[in-house]
């Protein structure tokens, strides 16, 4: 039985089949599901099966360490399962005390340049979206979600996005104010964002979640993560560790 891709059914069921692309992570989750509870495994399971990568961020010279576990924090909270950075200006630290070991559980992907991230988002088929309060195009609310995967854009703490980034995004986002503050800060922007943004695609967006194969093998780099001594039962098992 293949796991159900509505939006309201959460749970992936009692056999759990990625199907015949993801057999080599399968037989590895299948040896080191019997190392950890059932109630973990099932944890496990059901984290994953709420995975997306439709949806992406990008942070680009966050240099705060609170703001830069903050934004994992969000991304592993609202299922977001990979972000990435540019650190050209200062390395992307995020304080431990905030990011609780969130870090485990989302894929951080390094870029040297604004210019290497952005050309590699969008040959990804991803859209830009800078956010920003100075330019007048969507909301949160009125955002298409469904016109294709995006990825969120995040700026500095005090200049926001750069001239590089304004220039080449397909969209740009803001959260209206009524109060006398402009802005936000970028923890809160996120915040705000990540969650509006993935609720409305989980309820509008039919291929939000990630395939069979994506799932499987991010579950089993979990696994892996979990079992004390994993890499030593798979080759006690024959199973070459390296996925």
């Amino acid at each position: 039985m293949k796991m159900k891709n509505t939006a309201n059914n959460d749970s992936p069921g009692p056999d759990f089949d990625f199907g015949p692309d993801a057999a080599h992570a399968a037989e590895r989750i299948a040896c080191l599901a019997g190392f950890m509870t059932p109630e973990r495994y099932a944890v496990l399971r059901k984290t994953v099966s709420m995975r997306t990568r439709y949806m992406t961020v990008l942070a680009e010279n966050m240099y705060h360490g609170q703001n830069a576990a903050a934004l994992i924090r969000h991304c592993e909270a609202f299922g977001v399962q990979e972000m990435h950075t540019v650190e050209t200006l200062c390395p992307f630290e995020p304080n431990p005390d905030i990011a609780r070991g969130t870090h485990q559980w989302v894929d951080v992907r390094r870029h040297a340049s604004t210019g290497e991230a952005v050309a590699a988002l969008k040959g990804a088929g991803y859209r830009i979206v800078a956010t920003t309060p100075h330019r007048e195009d969507a909301t949160p609310e009125t955002f298409d979600v469904g016109r294709g995967p995006f990825a969120l854009v995040f700026g500095t703490e005090h200049a926001g996005i750069s001239d590089e980034v304004i220039a080449s995004a397909d969209e740009f986002l803001r959260i209206p104010m009524c109060g006398m503050v402009e802005s936000l800060n970028v923890s809160a922007s996120a915040a705000i964002l990540i969650y509006t943004l993935s609720e409305r695609m989980r309820l509008t967006v039919g291929n939000w979640r990630m395939s069979d194969a994506e799932q499987a093998e991010t579950l089993c780099r979990w696994m892996r993560r979990s079992v004390k001594d994993s890499e030593a039962i798979l080759q006690r098992r024959g199973m070459v560790p390296d996925l």
